[in-house]
């Protein structure tokens, strides 16, 4: 009975396929790389003819420049403004002014009620680069065969080979920036905080809104005495 209880206690993580997040790269657990791009969006019906022929054409030119696989993510999310209405709260307090006291108080109010009742949605685009060493040709075929047959390897490299392979990812993801600003895009590159926030509010929407991420030198992965991260 302890040893069932212990086993249904276990963390839901060894479920996921993430083996680690680190310098801003996720490693998965069959030793691919993943970089996440965060992109603006376009009001692509606001725009003229021309403006909208220039976008469909520079998409295309993006498109046939890829020799590998890419992932367009669209997350929607009932937007938080809690810290909106907190910052609006303290203005409200060092207020002088009566007047402009209790006008911002009907502001907050107002954006409060107005959030509530509407559900307005946030979309954010995620452009998710990956990376394969087994790919590169340029190895021999008896470590690729040694790698295939065991993956994990790949996640326990050391850390000269990692930068190696986190070089050649990144290398990918500057050519996808470029692709994209042509198309009047902005993109930011995710960084290891702004990864693990992105992953837990994914896998844990509900209970996002309500704990907040620790920060990420307290995070511990299951089964090590330091954080991974």
């Amino acid at each position: 009975m302890a040893r069932k209880a212990s086993s249904s206690t276990k963390s839901t993580q060894r479920f996921l396929e993430i083996a680690e997040i680190k310098e801003d790269i996720v490693v998965l657990k069959d030793g691919t790389l993943r970089a996440v791009l965060l992109v603006s969006s376009i009001n692509f019906a606001l725009k003229s003819d021309d403006e909208q022929t220039a976008i469909i054409q520079g998409y295309m030119s993006f498109l046939n420049s890829l020799d590998f696989p890419l992932q367009i993510v669209v997350q929607s999310r009932k937007l938080n403004i809690a810290k909106y209405l907190d910052k609006l709260n303290a203005l409200e307090k060092e207020q002088a002014n009566d007047l402009l006291r209790m006008q911002t108080a009907e502001y907050r109010q107002y954006i409060r009620e107005l959030v509530e009742l509407g559900e307005i949605m946030n979309k954010r685009f995620f452009v998710v680069v990956p990376y394969d060493p087994l790919s590169d040709r340029q190895k021999g075929f008896f470590p690729r065969l040694r790698e295939a047959l065991s993956p994990t390897i790949i996640v326990k490299l050391g850390q000269e080979r990692f930068r190696r392979h986190r070089h050649d990812l990144m290398q990918r993801v500057e050519h996808i920036i470029s692709g994209l600003n042509s198309m009047s895009l902005e993109v930011a590159v995710l960084d290891t905080q702004s990864l693990i926030e992105l992953y837990y509010n994914t896998y844990n929407p509900e209970l996002a809104s309500l704990t907040p991420l620790v920060e990420t030198n307290k995070l511990q992965v299951e089964g090590e005495p330091e954080s991974r991260i």
